[in-house]
């Protein structure tokens, strides 16, 4: 239950993220760092695709995928076509988590994180909030950026994997 959980609050909050960064009008707006804000939304978007296919997709599925997480910081101007298919990349990597023994999640997670080990469960609620973090980040930075303040429909509990009609 809970890896299900998990990986259906990740893939709805990337199928949030690519409908956050299509309600830019302005491509180049992605791109735009207003004072006091240090990422764009462009650079949130390749940061949180790289960190979920590299953790979820390469450290537990073994996809084969290799990070360079300083390019996810550095690298300007990506068109908005490439941030939607690195959204759908780290989508595709969620999938890793269906072939998860539940009881690994009690064990270390396979790499070093900070200079410490953590349980590969706690790790993946880590993984889910830092993607939410980033999320409402992308959110607010779109609203700055663009003046617009209507929403994207984020966070909707309707798509999650459990969702269904409510008794009458």
């Amino acid at each position: 239950m809970l890896l299900s959980a998990i990986a259906a609050l990740m893939d709805r909050d990337l199928r949030t993220l690519r409908r956050e960064v299509e309600a830019y009008p302005d491509e180049h707006q992605l791109w735009h760092t207003p004072a006091g804000v240090g990422n764009s939304a462009g650079t949130l978007a390749l940061h949180l695709a790289g960190n979920l296919q590299h953790c979820v997709g390469a450290r537990l599925g073994a996809t084969g995928y290799v990070r360079d997480r300083p390019a996810e910081f550095a690298r300007r101007g990506v068109p908005r076509a490439e941030l939607i298919d690195e959204i759908e990349a780290a989508r595709s990597a969620l999938r890793a988590l269906a072939g998860i023994d539940p009881v690994s999640l009690s064990g270390d997670f396979p790499e070093v994180v900070g200079q410490v080990r953590v349980q590969t469960g706690e790790y993946l609620i880590h993984l889910a909030t830092h993607l939410a973090y980033h999320l409402g980040q992308v959110d607010y930075h779109r609203r700055v950026v663009t003046g617009r303040t209507e929403g994207v429909g984020a966070v909707r509990p309707a798509e999650l994997s459990t969702a269904r009609p409510a008794a009458g």
